[in-house]
């Protein structure tokens, strides 16, 4: 069992968001002591990981919260959880899709000040040309980034 300032270092979730979900009613299998104080266990922290997971892609509070529920219920919301997940998959295929077009600018914008760099001056440069890349082309470079750039555990 942990305390909520120990979830809080833990998941790096502060408190007050804690108390934030708890009282939006995102947490609502999290138990409370004989003080009154909540107590959460390991499946919390791993529900408090895919409800940061829903909210960093973007799916509303009050979506999270319908799913939330929708897990209390059991069994017979598979199929609404199934849809919602589903829907979740595609707004985060149109983030990908759209950070990759960002990543072409910036790298063609990197490419830019590199050769001005080398010549000495931005004015060789033709710069107003964006080459556009084929999306695996795109996501071999994320690739090559991560693999040289690892995210820490």
């Amino acid at each position: 069992m942990y305390s909520i300032g120990a979830v809080a270092k833990k998941t790096g979730i502060s408190s007050y968001t804690l108390r934030y979900y708890d009282k939006a009613g995102l947490t609502p299998f999290v138990k409370r002591d004989k003080q009154g104080r909540r107590v959460f266990n390991d499946d919390d922290l791993d529900s408090l990981a895919l409800i940061r997971c829903l909210k960093q892609t973007g799916m509303p509070l009050e979506d999270i919260r319908q799913f939330i529920s929708w897990c209390a219920a059991g069994d017979e919301t598979i199929d609404q959880r199934l849809a919602m997940f589903e829907e979740q998959r595609q707004a985060v295929e149109a983030q990908i899709h759209q950070s990759l077009l960002n990543l072409q600018k910036v790298n063609h914008k990197i490419d830019v000040y590199r050769q001005a760099s080398q010549a000495g001056s931005e004015a060789a440069v033709n710069c107003d040309v964006l080459p556009l890349k084929q999306t695996d082309a795109l996501l071999q470079e994320v690739a090559d980034y991560e693999e040289q750039h690892p995210l820490p555990e």
